[in-house]
């Protein structure tokens, strides 16, 4: 039979608990409207943004800028992981991790080199379980309390001075984007060379001064940094959501056992007394 005392112990401690889930959910929730609404704000400006590259590009063809054409090659990969820096957010950074494992895993077996470079903690921690060795930098921004354009420029220019510098041929960005409170998506982006769609861009035929190609060796650098906010925006969001939803279903379990254990303390605090009373009653009888 449970102590009593144990019980009651056990019945505190989860109730700590559960006012601790509790005001992760109402701060969760407080963040993620910020979050969602400036991501919300950013998809409208990145999608004109791509829509004005797309119809350069496609005005330049295979004379464009490196950041466009590539290296004409596709040996080497960079993967840039982009995860939280703090947990209890559910499977939120494990998903997005899970992808660029399978990712890398594929490139890997096909003969490809494979770096990885890493932004916040967690996914750090789980991918340098399995590819240390093809880890080559990492972004902390724990110290950010509010991820800016400022944050995305950095990560970007990294990102182009390895380019630049040779060290890859495709990058490719790994995130969640924000789709609702329960549902965040994985998502693997392309951004070195710039994927350009088909039936992208605008179909009016421009002059432009000076040329296309002078044009996109400005804006293609931009439009990486611009992918890399867009991401950031959309993980900080998908990051609160996921947050949020956890700490509920924390809240909730915590209630649950809560009501199990007032329910096994009553029964065997009765089972106590019962005893109790069959002692004293057995001793009456005996005298």
């Amino acid at each position: 039979m449970p102590n009593l005392k144990d019980l009651k112990t056990r019945i505190n401690s989860v109730t700590s608990t559960r006012k601790i889930t509790q005001a992760m959910q109402m701060v969760a929730a407080a963040k993620l409207r910020r979050a969602e609404e400036a991501a919300e704000m950013a998809r409208p400006y990145a999608e004109r943004f791509n829509a004005v590259m797309a119809g350069l590009a496609s005005s330049v063809g295979e004379d464009g800028p490196k950041l466009l054409t590539g290296t004409g090659s596709d040996q080497n990969h960079l993967l840039v992981v982009m995860t939280s820096e703090r947990g209890l957010c559910g499977g939120f950074n494990s998903n997005i991790v899970k992808l660029a494992k399978s990712h890398a895993s594929r490139l890997l077996k096909d003969g490809k080199t494979v770096k990885i470079l890493t932004v916040g903690k967690k996914g750090r921690e789980q991918i340098r379980r399995e590819y240390e060795d093809n880890m080559v930098g990492h972004v902390d921004l724990t110290e950010v309390k509010r991820v800016g354009y400022v944050n995305a420029q950095d990560i970007a220019s990294d990102i182009l001075s390895r380019f630049d510098a040779g060290e890859f041929d495709v990058a490719t960005l790994f995130y969640s984007e924000f789709e609702s409170v329960i549902s965040q998506k994985p998502t693997a982006l392309q951004i070195i060379p710039a994927v350009v769609p088909e039936d992208a861009g605008d179909t009016t035929v421009f002059d432009y001064e000076p040329d296309e190609s002078a044009i996109l060796a400005e804006l293609l650098p931009r439009g990486v940094a611009t992918q890399v906010f867009t991401a950031l925006l959309e993980n900080g969001a998908s990051e609160q959501g996921a947050r949020m939803s956890a700490m509920d279903n924390a809240t909730r379990n915590a209630g649950d056992m809560i009501e199990r254990l007032t329910i096994e303390f009553n029964r065997t605090r009765q089972a106590v007394i019962t005893n109790e009373l069959i002692e004293i009653i057995s001793g009456a009888e005996a005298l």
